[in-house]
């Protein structure tokens, strides 16, 4: 019974809650990356990257090698914003990321495709 409750908890779909990460949807997402001068991370692929955006982010790549070490010159005391294709990279990067530190983590819910689809709106 506990491999099998485990087994669940653990998939990617089900993330564990930190208190250091939210989730936002993209409504509001959009609402606070207008701020100026704000930690904001694409964690797609570059190809991926390349084919389209949100305005201001920053591409690092989270499947790369070097993705730990260029995290390293952000501030962890500041919110850091980040999101991927869909949700499932910007989770595992998110907990990741708090693993090492970072205080504040806000990631798009539904990543670039759910972004897409409201901007379409």
């Amino acid at each position: 019974m506990f491999v099998l409750l485990f087994s669940i908890v653990s998939l990617p779909g089900f993330a564990q809650e930190e208190p250091q990460i939210k989730v936002l949807e993209p409504a509001e997402f959009k609402q606070q990356i207008t701020e100026d001068s704000i930690q904001f991370i694409d964690v797609r692929t570059p190809e991926e990257y390349k084919a389209g955006s949100i305005e201001g982010a920053e591409n690092i790549d989270f499947l790369a090698d070097d993705f730990f070490k260029n995290m390293e010159k952000f501030d962890k005391e500041e919110p850091l914003y980040l999101y991927c294709r869909s949700g499932n990279r910007s989770a595992k990067a998110s907990a990741r990321l708090s693993e090492m530190g970072f205080k504040q983590i806000i990631d798009l819910k539904g990543g670039y495709k759910a972004w897409k689809d409201f901007a379409e709106k």
